[in-house]
């Protein structure tokens, strides 16, 4: 799937950077070898992480590369954290961008202003707080990533306000959604890849959530992901920011609101209309999918006619999971520099 034309030549800062990537990223195309799927053998970090206020939020989050550079702001998803771009962040940082990598409400060192904000996890209330952090960072425009959680808010946010995303990278494609939507039966194979849905639709669902988070994100973790070899550590490293006191509050309520069985906030009644429509995304887009993705995920086909601008597609093969950036890094920075140069 491809409606681009022939990309133009790279700055000589890129050059080099996709130079760096030769032992990573074959030589045609995108075309990767085993090499590129590779985890860092030693365990990356951030560094100290930087906090502002933005909206109902403070938001915590992990910055790289030169202040003056392309921005661009990455989104993990559930149940992951910043981690996920841990590999990603460095990679785009030499090549000159600005990475900015923050805690999703709930996750983390992000925290609410305020003791009277409801702990809402609807998907409007996640890309409203992106929107806040561009205006809080003073970013009129980025380049937008996301996973799981992270690509719906990155679609939202390319599909909502086009005019502040230069272009977008989603796993998994365009996962915009609506509560009418999700009252559709699915074939039973599909219903029992959602068990966590529904198990987190009632009470004992919520407690068990509570009393064993870390044990329920590492199964997630394992289905999701059945043959990224990820070890005790790296989810240790991950697994922290669970201990967020709103972690367990936001993730119940953000599947309850997808079934329709808790309210969202009315300030966002008209944005979610607007998604009910399932609005085409116009921004340069590039979609990635692992061959090995266990989470439950459309079909590349079709979603592909939902964007409308310059768009490639890529499944990536070696046993690519669901948290396709930790898994392969060098695949999603090649793309967020595409979507850049489109």
């Amino acid at each position: 799937m491809d409606k681009t034309k022939a990309l133009g030549p790279l700055d000589p800062s890129r050059r080099l950077f996709i130079g760096a990537m030769a032992t990573a990223v074959a030589a045609a195309g995108l075309g990767l070898n085993r090499s590129a799927l590779a985890a860092s053998p030693a365990l990356s970090s951030f560094g100290t992480l930087k906090q502002i206020d933005a909206g109902v939020l403070s938001i915590s989050y992990a910055e790289q590369g030169p202040a003056d550079g392309p921005a661009v702001i990455l989104l993990h998803g559930w149940p992951y954290d910043i981690h996920t771009y841990v590999d990603v962040a460095p990679l785009l940082a030499k090549a000159g961008y600005r990475v900015i990598v923050p805690s999703l409400r709930g996750y983390g060192g992000t925290r609410f202003l305020s003791a009277d904000t409801p702990r809402n996890g609807q998907q409007t209330a996640l890309a409203v707080d992106v929107i806040a952090l561009m205006d809080a960072l003073k970013l009129d425009k980025v380049l937008l990533g996301g996973c799981d959680w992270g690509a719906r808010t990155a679609c939202i946010v390319a599909a909502l306000w086009p005019q502040r995303v230069k272009g977008l990278v989603s796993v998994s494609g365009y996962l915009i959604g609506s509560q009418k939507l999700n009252e559709a039966p699915l074939p039973p194979k599909a219903e029992q890849q959602w068990w966590y849905q529904f198990y987190f639709a009632t009470e004992r669902g919520a407690a068990g959530y509570a009393k064993n988070t870390r044990d329920f994100a590492r199964l997630i973790w394992e289905t999701a992901s059945p043959k990224w070899a990820f070890d005790d550590a790296v989810f240790a490293r991950s697994a922290t920011a669970f201990d967020n006191p709103d972690h367990v509050a936001i993730s119940i309520h953000n599947y309850r609101w997808r079934l329709g069985l808790a309210q969202g906030e009315p300030q966002f009644d008209a944005l979610e209309s607007k998604l009910a429509a399932f609005p085409v995304i116009s921004v340069p887009t590039f979609t990635l999918e692992g061959d090995a993705n266990g989470a439950p995920h459309p079909d590349p086909a079709a979603y592909a006619r939902k964007f409308s601008g310059w768009y490639r597609h890529r499944t990536l093969d070696g046993g690519i999971g669901h948290n396709l950036p930790q898994e392969a890094p060098a695949a999603f920075a090649e793309a967020i520099i595409a979507v850049d140069r489109a």
